[in-house]
């Protein structure tokens, strides 16, 4: 892989003959997150030729005019297009493009470009959160068979990772706040640009993330998150609802789900909500642990932690955030308008994850593009078994400015061999995410998914 850093290029030969087994980070190694390194786990520093600047903080201030519970302004809408990507140039540009991008310009040559603007590191979190991640560096540790964690509480586990496996569980635990109730929902678009709107009502308390939360506390509930998902529209669907426990460590206690049927009134235990089983209402477009772009148990898996590259993704997506443009504007034939996508160039880390011989799994391998500023997972290359490019994963994200928090505001999943895709979190009709909510635990329990169901 051509673009890896001398850093992530020395960190990976490192690792090579390890295995997944690694000593903690050292107290020298943690003092970066004050010096060379951002305090969760990038590099200050800019790139050799510029394009990519250096980490200043990122947004620590909301724009001018904005209020808590309006679609977030874009910051950066004075920023003109530096060059534009087409089929017809897309050559020049392969080497900070991921394989699954270089396929969409093969697969839509006449309609899928992208529009690349200048770099923005604006990923930022709370102070609290800063100081977490650096004392999770050194505590950290991952269970047997890195199923779980320990010692770990509020940010990311592993800021300086040494497998793919720290880096997917980074990923899992960024910090989103400590709770969130969001409207919105997700379309499936036919080759003919024709779609079905299914909305949702979601809550999602996260224990990990309290501020203040200690990880011999997160260890005795086991709790990392709890999950509660309505449907809302159409109306053959309204009323179904889901629940979701997920666990911190999964050996001692594996992930627990619930669904609630409208048909039969009844709550039932859920136990195939996980791994490759198809996703709500996703008309097969994407599987569950595709959710978040990764989540669940990684066991079914051997992960490699590559090193790091430039590479174009999307960021500050304002724009497709805004509540201006309505879904229609969005959702095109064979992918979403791209006139409305920024992209910028960013490190991300590689993370390469091939199933296990003996498991079973609708993907063979996924390959994992993690900014490196926020560890959002930015795009996913996912392969059959027959080794070739099935489907393209990508995060659009931005700045939720009033947390501060870094997280997708639309997940699109591109199936390359049925030439559709399926768009989730889109809320530019909704009401904006509240990041101020108070969850209480009774309200994610089953009896709780029942009364849900039925309003």
């Amino acid at each position: 892989m051509k673009n890896i850093t001398m850093l992530s290029l020395a960190i990976t030969l490192a690792l090579s003959a390890s295995g997944n087994a690694f000593a903690k980070t050292t107290s020298a190694e943690a003092a970066k997150l004050d010096a060379e390194l951002t305090p969760i786990g990038g590099i200050r520093a800019g790139n050799a030729d510029g394009s990519i600047p250096k980490w200043t903080g990122g947004i620590t201030s909301v724009p001018a005019g904005y209020t808590v519970g309006d679609h977030h302004p874009d910051p950066f809408s004075a920023d003109k297009v530096s060059y534009k990507i087409t089929a017809k140039n897309v050559a020049e540009y392969k080497d900070i493009l991921t394989p699954g991008q270089v396929k969409l310009f093969e697969t839509y040559p006449d309609t899928f470009s992208m529009n690349v603007y200048q770099t923005r590191r604006s990923a930022s979190y709370p102070e609290h959160v800063y100081k977490a991640v650096k004392a999770n560096a050194t505590r950290s540790e991952l269970v047997e068979g890195g199923n779980g964690i320990k010692q770990a509480a509020i940010g990311v586990p592993f800021p300086i990772p040494k497998t793919g496996l720290e880096a997917i569980w980074n990923h899992t635990l960024r910090y989103r706040g400590e709770a969130v109730v969001r409207q919105g929902g997700q379309a499936a678009p036919t080759k003919g640009g024709d779609y079905t709107f299914i909305g949702f009502d979601d809550q999602l308390m996260i224990p990990y993330s309290v501020k203040g939360t200690a990880p011999e506390t997160l260890e005795k509930t086991n709790i990392l998150f709890k999950f509660k998902q309505k449907v809302t529209e159409p109306a053959r669907l309204s009323g179904t609802a889901l629940l979701v426990h997920e666990t911190m460590d999964q050996i001692k206690t594996p992930r627990q789900a619930w669904t609630y049927n409208t048909g039969q009134r009844r709550v039932r235990r859920a136990p195939n909500v996980a791994y490759d089983a198809p996703g709500t209402g996703s008309d097969g477009l994407r599987l569950t642990d595709d959710f978040d772009m990764y989540n669940g148990a990684p066991d079914r898996y051997t992960w490699t932690l590559k090193g790091k590259k430039e590479l174009l993704i999307p960021y500050n997506d304002y724009k497709l955030h805004s509540d201006k443009v309505s879904y229609s504007d969005i959702l095109h034939p064979g992918h979403i308008n791209p006139e409305l996508v920024r992209y910028e160039k960013h490190r991300v880390w590689v993370v390469e994850a091939n199933l296990k011989e003996g498991t079973r799994h609708t993907y063979k391998k996924r390959v994992f593009y993690i900014d490196e500023d926020s560890w959002q997972v930015a795009i996913t290359d996912i392969y059959d078994n027959r080794d070739e490019l099935y489907r393209v994963g990508v995060a659009h994200g931005i700045n939720y400015y009033e947390v501060p928090t870094q997280w997708s505001t639309l997940e699109v999943f591109h199936d390359l061999q049925s030439r559709r895709y399926i768009a989730m979190g889109l809320d530019n009709e909704s009401k904006m995410y509240d990041f101020s909510v108070e969850l209480k635990d009774k309200s994610f329990t089953p009896s709780a998914l029942r009364r849900e169901g039925r309003r």
